[in-house]
């Protein structure tokens, strides 16, 4: 088939999230919202990570179908379009657990156990027995779950840029130890001949450039000139891709993190939003319970009478404020708040107002899929095997280059 070459892949995006049942707003201005602006500027895979889910909560797995379910209707009702991007459930593409096999055989221990979230997982979570071969390996399975897409573009927050350091760790020395065919130097310089002598000239240029001095510009260009390149078939594409850095031919490309602006959203008591801090607002909550919420809601401790100036800075109120409200709103709330003008339940109106107009829209978007779960299950079918597609082409590749690709 048209394999896909190490450039294509920077438009290629993945993310997952585990299925711990209904999301709710942090979600949606931390992870969903970004998704929706993704799907139309590269071509994305979003997953149900339910292996993962194994990974922490073994013993608890009676709902991970359920939470499954609920997940992809709340992506549905915040705008992940199943037109746009390939949605789809990661136990039903059984690639990414043999990729994560494959590579468990070259990836060495120290590297897992130096894995940050191993250690401070293992101090939050002492109730559960994470002392499991799986939950030391759920960063590989992650960096499978990349890589089986050749993704060049992982959405992230600051704290998981370590496991798509580590996945690029892997597929280097994936491609380090099984890119290299025999030959493989003469069949790189056989393929810069075919570049027609003026882009020749320049490859060998930069590529010297790199190896010699390091120069990461070089680098860049040379990537960019291959690019460019109409006439040289994928394979020699690849390797000449490897060959610049001293390598191999490349299997499987390295990933970037695509750091993403990640919106703190603040929960009912100002803590960050968390369904085990007990203070969210889930998605397609309904108006009255959302008002309940928002009206029982802590204020300022200062403020016990409304004459009372209060610090809109230790309200959770204002808080959420600067999440949904524009800047009038805003002046208005922290003036009226110090100058004790306006009371905290005036205060409050504005943001159950907002919070509302956004939730009526999520709700209107779910509800034919509450309605018709065949509609739901359809969606996860077909991204599913869309997926499977794309993950088969790259599992025949890795056993090829292993060796492993037994025909007679």
């Amino acid at each position: 088939g048209a394999r896909l070459s190490s450039n294509d892949s920077n438009q290629r995006v993945v993310s997952g999230m585990r299925p711990t049942g209904r999301l709710h707003l942090g979600h949606l201005h931390g992870v969903l919202n970004n998704w929706v602006r993704l799907q139309h500027e590269y071509e994305c895979f979003f997953f149900v990570a339910d292996y993962h889910a194994l990974t922490t909560n073994y013993e608890h797995s009676e709902n991970i179908d359920q939470f499954t379910f609920d997940t992809v209707v709340d992506w549905l009702a915040a705008g992940v379009n199943p037109g746009a991007a390939t949605i789809f459930v990661q136990s039903k593409v059984p690639e990414h657990a043999e990729l994560h096999l494959m590579l468990s055989m070259i990836t060495p221990n120290s590297w897992l156990e130096r894995v940050p979230s191993y250690k401070d997982q293992q101090q939050k979570l002492k109730d559960r027995d994470l002392a499991t071969y799986g939950f030391l390996g759920y960063p590989l399975l992650q960096a499978a779950d990349i890589l089986i897409y050749r993704a060049g573009r992982v959405p992230v927050g600051a704290d998981q840029v370590a496991h798509v350091e580590l996945t690029r760790e892997v597929a280097r020395r994936f491609n380090h130890i099984y890119g290299r065919e025999p030959g493989f130097e003469e069949q790189a310089e056989a393929a810069v001949k075919k570049m027609g002598k003026k882009a020749a000239k320049l490859y060998v240029s930069f590529r010297r450039e790199y190896l010699e001095r390091g120069d990461a510009e070089a680098l860049e260009r040379a990537r960019a000139l291959l690019s460019e390149q109409q006439n040289l078939s994928i394979g020699d594409t690849e390797r000449l891709f490897g060959y610049l850095e001293g390598g191999g031919r490349i299997i499987l490309p390295e990933p970037q993190s695509l750091l993403s602006e990640q919106a703190k959203m603040p929960g009912l008591d100002g803590e960050k939003m968390s369904k085990s801090y007990n203070n969210i607002i889930a998605l397609r909550e309904e108006p009255g319970v959302v008002e309940a919420k928002i009206r029982t809601m802590q204020t300022d401790p200062a403020r016990v009478r409304l004459t009372d100036p209060g610090e809109p800075g230790n309200c959770p109120v204002f808080a959420l404020h600067q999440v949904y409200s524009n800047q009038e709103v805003l002046d208005w709330s922290a003036a009226g708040c110090r100058a004790g003008s306006i009371g905290c339940i005036d205060c409050k109106q504005p943001l159950i107002d907002s919070i509302n107009v956004e939730q009526d829209l999520i709700r209107n978007r779910a509800q034919q899929f509450e309605e018709d779960a065949d509609l739901v299950h359809a969606v996860i079918q077909e991204g599913s095997e869309k997926a499977r597609i794309i993950a088969r082409e790259t599992m025949e590749d890795v056993k090829e280059a292993v060796g492993i690709s037994y025909r007679q």
